[in-house]
């Protein structure tokens, strides 16, 4: 269920992926800045900003782009060649572990106020690295190309159906022969 909610069984490239996540993050950037806005021009004059402006507005694009990223971080490591149904929860899991490490043991974490240890850090850093600079995978049915050679040539295919669809089916037997033969004798040029 996850391979459909993350990706739609699709497959990214390097040059895909790095150019999808920099035109998300200025979409992003300007849903935040149409959203900050409104709220500020939604607030009467004198009266204090109020956050509860915003708070909708900011939990629907919180869901939407995170949405976004796990779909486009997911058709990237498929393109690896691995499987993102197991590796994007292992992913949160490591970092939900790493979070509650910190929490548990503050001399474990990176600082005062980070709320993560080297462990987190080095998983995220090297993923980053592996959806941006791990080659694609061999895939194990291409896509067709119009080149493919294995193909017919198309204008066969449609002679031939063609031909099929000109033969009369309220004749009888021997007219029917006729008229086969008729065809045969002319599709044989092709």
């Amino acid at each position: 269920m996850l391979g459909f909610l993350f990706g739609f069984n699709a497959r990214l490239g390097r040059m895909h992926y790095f150019l999808s996540t920099i035109g998300l993050a200025v979409v992003m950037t300007a849903v935040c800045f149409a959203i900050a806005g409104y709220a500020v021009q939604s607030t009467p004059g004198g009266m204090p900003f109020s956050m509860g402006l915003m708070a909708w507005p900011t939990i629907a694009a919180v869901i939407v782009f995170s949405w976004m990223t796990f779909t486009l971080q997911s058709m990237r490591i498929r393109d690896i060649g691995w499987d993102p149904v197991c590796v994007i929860p292992a992913w949160i899991a490591i970092l939900v572990v790493d979070k509650f490490v910190a929490g548990k043991i503050p001399a474990w974490s990176l600082g005062l106020e980070q709320h993560g240890t080297i462990v987190g850090a080095l998983v995220n850093l090297a993923l980053f690295l592996a959806v941006l600079f791990w080659p694609g995978g061999d895939r194990e049915h291409p896509m067709p190309t119009f080149s493919d050679t294995r193909r017919k040539p198309m204008s066969r295919r449609i002679g031939r159906t063609q031909r099929r669809r000109q033969r009369p089916a309220s004749r009888g037997r021997r007219e029917q022969d006729s008229v086969a033969a008729h065809f045969e004798v002319r599709g044989d040029s092709d």
